[in-house]
């Protein structure tokens, strides 16, 4: 993972990383979105770099992977990717789409909670709207797995993790192109709040978050 300075790598400036960018063969409001992608300015806990996207889910796609880092601990992490069909998608009602996966280990207090799964829900829908961003046709799963450990491991902890599938329509704005740094400030947001972080502006003032993380397991 690239070095957390919220924001890309230098690996994310050619026109052809393994984001998936496909350079000038790629049509312009695409490549737009992906240049919005790569100026986001994040959080300073965020580590963030472009990763390989999946094959043919669309005709252009571009991806990027997260961490929240504090310290020598990955508190949460995720996947982004950004579809695009020039021809329109009747599934997206639109021309772009964003599918993400994200995930944490959460205290067991918070992991008991019958309304766990709506709240993360809430979380990411929350986050978007906190940004002002239009968006369409959201669905996703939230997904809560707890792990036991038995024999030479039985000195861990039980822990769950929650696991949040999601995709979404971002409204085209001028040019046909989406305000993609914004969405991926969003998103980033999202991640935070999974790991329990503190709220880090004015646009988070609504949002409810996590307890604090606690210390690594002994292994």
């Amino acid at each position: 993972m690239a070095p957390p300075q919220g924001q890309f790598s230098d690996q994310s400036d050619g026109a052809d990383d393994e984001g998936g960018a496909d350079g000038d063969t790629a049509p312009h409001a695409f490549r737009s979105a992906v240049d919005a992608l790569r100026s986001a300015r994040l959080r300073p806990e965020l580590e963030v770099e472009p990763t390989r996207p999946p094959q043919r889910l669309a005709p252009h796609a571009y991806a990027v992977e997260a961490a929240v880092v504090e310290g020598e601990d990955d508190l949460a992490d995720g996947r982004l990717v950004l579809l695009h069909d020039p021809s329109g998608h009747e599934a997206w009602q639109g021309t772009f789409r964003l599918v993400t996966l994200v995930r944490a280990e959460l205290e067991p207090e918070m992991a008991a909670d019958p309304l766990l799964p709506e709240v993360c829900w809430t979380w990411l829908t929350g986050a978007l709207d906190a940004r002002g961003l239009s968006y369409g046709e959201a669905g996703g799963t939230v997904t809560r797995a707890g792990s036991h450990y038995f024999g030479a491991l039985s000195e861990r902890r039980p822990a769950t993790q929650i696991e949040i599938r999601a995709s979404w329509t971002p409204r085209e704005g001028r040019g046909g192109v989406p305000d993609m740094a914004a969405h991926l400030v969003a998103w980033g947001d999202l991640l935070c709040q999974l790991a329990g972080l503190p709220p880090s502006g004015t646009a988070d003032a609504a949002v409810v978050t996590l307890p604090q993380r606690r210390g690594p397991q002994a292994p």
